[in-house]
C-alpha cells in the first residue's frame, strides 16, 4: 500500500503532470500570486535557517530588455512570452539576518562574518538552491508553470542587476500559464534502480 500522504490530484499537480513549458500564454501573474507562492515556499530547509534566497521579479518591458541580452538564444522565447521572469540569487551577506532568523545560534553571525566571501557564497548557494526547489513546487501549487533556466550569462546578469556584488545569480525562471502547445513531449527519466542504492 502506498505511503504517499497527499491525494492523487496533488501528486498530479506538483509532480506527475507538471511539465516545463517552452512558451507561455499572455495570462498575467499578479503580485498577490507571487506573494502566495512565497508564503508557501518560505518554509524550505536552510542551513541554520539562513534564508539566503533573493528573488528579483522581472515584469516591466524595461527590466525584460535588460535581461534578454544575457539569455542564451534558446531561452529567449521563455522570457519574452512569460508574464513574469524571476532572477533567483544568493545573498552573500545572508548572515546579517542571522540574529533574527537563528536566535538558537547566537554565534552564527560572528562565525559567518569571519569566513571569506567565497566560503559564505558556498553556504548561500547551497541553501538558496534548496529554497529554489521549494519555489518551483509552490509555483506549481499555485496552478502556474515554471521554466527554470541555467542558459544565461551569470557574470552579465550579476553586473546588470547586482552591481554592488552582494547578490550572486543562481538561475533564471519564467513563470505563468502555458498553452497546451507550449510543451515538448516529456523526456524519459532514470529508473529507480539506476539512481538508488541501499547499503
Amino acid at each position: 500500500m502506498t505511503q504517499i500522504r497527499i491525494d492523487q490530484a496533488a501528486q498530479d499537480l506538483l509532480f506527475l503532470e507538471a511539465h516545463t513549458p517552452t512558451t507561455f500564454n499572455d495570462a498575467p501573474v499578479s503580485d498577490q500570486q507571487i506573494r502566495e507562492v512565497w508564503e508557501l515556499m518560505k518554509f524550505a530547509p536552510t542551513a541554520n535557517n539562513s534564508n539566503p534566497l533573493r528573488i528579483v521579479v522581472v515584469r516591466s518591458p524595461e527590466a525584460r530588455d535588460r535581461l534578454l541580452p544575457h539569455m542564451a538564444p534558446g531561452n529567449v522565447p521563455k522570457v519574452t512570452s512569460a508574464p513574469v521572469t524571476l532572477i533567483l540569487a544568493a545573498d552573500t551577506r545572508f548572515h546579517e539576518y542571522m540574529p533574527d532568523l537563528a536566535p538558537h545560534a547566537p554565534q552564527a553571525f560572528a562565525q559567518h562574518e569571519a569566513r571569506t566571501r567565497e566560503e559564505r557564497e558556498g553556504t548561500a548557494q547551497f541553501s538558496a538552491l534548496l529554497q529554489a526547489g521549494y519555489l518551483i513546487l509552490a509555483v506549481r501549487a499555485a496552478g502556474l508553470h515554471a521554466a527554470p533556466m541555467l542558459g544565461f550569462d551569470k557574470a552579465g546578469v550579476d553586473a546588470e542587476f547586482f552591481a554592488d556584488g552582494r547578490l550572486s545569480a543562481l538561475f533564471v525562471m519564467s513563470i505563468g500559464e502555458c498553452d497546451p502547445d507550449g510543451f515538448r513531449p516529456r523526456s524519459p527519466r532514470l529508473e529507480f534502480d539506476q539512481v538508488v542504492s541501499f547499503l
